[in-house]
């Protein structure tokens, strides 16, 4: 059984919400990505293998934590998952991050190896960042100027600024109409339960901080235009395992490869089939096993 939100207040002046599934002595530390929290763990968490405890952080801005200081690099969010599981007393965990989760997760075993002892990455970020390119006069994506600045990224009046007028207008529909086409593209969640998670989604107050922060992360080899790539990868030593559906709209399949690519012989890589950027919806099973299995094994 979920347990209800508990809080924890970090050093920092931040307080971040968690919620807790009890379990045997194996501890596992889900990290979700934009437009969730916490909460969108729940079917996951709910069926988990009862030997491990579970518990997942909402990140600075998301759910029920506290936005008191914006965030400027994917180690601000990194750092207050540091700070909460030391709060907590927690060492020796496996980490599941999805998507920009997958990057928060990342950043924190390159700078805390001694606490993780294994990273899933489940339809996650590349480790060369998740790239916001500029707009033409028609509204369509300028793929030869990438974003380098917050400031641009607030001034863009083709990508962010649509999707945070959904935001300040709670416009519902619109928030559904989006990730019908783009994430829950073969299964949705029930009535009662969509409605919960849209009323989740609203809770997010840093729209454009967690754009810019994706778009300059890059703990890779490969310079690009928003940000160098300073080789911090090769901090990550751990058994990681790479999860990827394969028709995911959300982190296309380049991406998924550079992860790959970086990771090399370190990782192994899994394909979910028939799954999207949600494979909680599309196939519970299928990422309820491989994960076990993994972490098992």
């Amino acid at each position: 059984m979920i347990e209800l939100l508990k809080f924890v207040e970090l050093p920092n002046g931040e307080t971040l919400s968690y919620r807790e599934r009890l379990g045997g002595d194996q501890l596992c530390l889900f990290i979700h990505g934009n437009m969730t929290s916490s909460k969108h763990w729940d079917v996951l968490m709910e069926v988990f293998d009862e030997r491990f405890t579970i518990i997942a952080p909402d990140l600075r801005g998301f759910g029920q934590s506290s936005y008191h200081h914006r965030v400027s690099h994917m180690r601000d969010f990194s750092d207050d998952v540091k700070s909460f599981v030391d709060c907590l007393g927690l060492k020796d965990f496996s980490l599941v991050g999805w998507s920009t989760g997958g990057a928060v997760a990342m950043q924190f075993c390159v700078d805390y190896p001694e606490y993780c002892n294994k990273l899933i990455l489940l339809a996650s970020a590349s480790t060369r960042g998740y790239p916001f390119y500029k707009t033409n006069d028609d509204g369509s994506p300028n793929f030869s100027t990438r974003f380098t600045t917050i400031e641009e990224i607030e001034n863009d009046h083709g990508k962010t600024v649509p999707m945070q007028a959904l935001y300040d207008k709670k416009n519902r529909e619109g928030l559904k109409a989006i990730w019908n086409a783009a994430i829950y593209t073969h299964n949705k969640p029930n009535q009662k339960k969509y409605e919960e998670y849209v009323d989740d989604m609203l809770t997010q107050r840093n729209l454009a901080d967690v754009y810019h922060v994706l778009n300059t992360f890059n703990i890779s080899h490969v310079d690009n235009e928003a940000s160098k790539g300073n080789g911090e990868i090769d901090r990550i030593q751990i058994p990681t395992l790479i999860l990827y559906g394969e028709r995911d709209y959300v982190v296309p399949v380049h991406m998924t490869n550079e992860l790959i690519e970086d990771f090399g012989t370190k990782a192994s890589a899994v394909k979910l089939n028939n799954c999207g950027h949600s494979p909680l919806m599309d196939d519970l099973d299928q990422l309820q096993q491989t994960i076990e299995n993994f972490l098992i094994d």
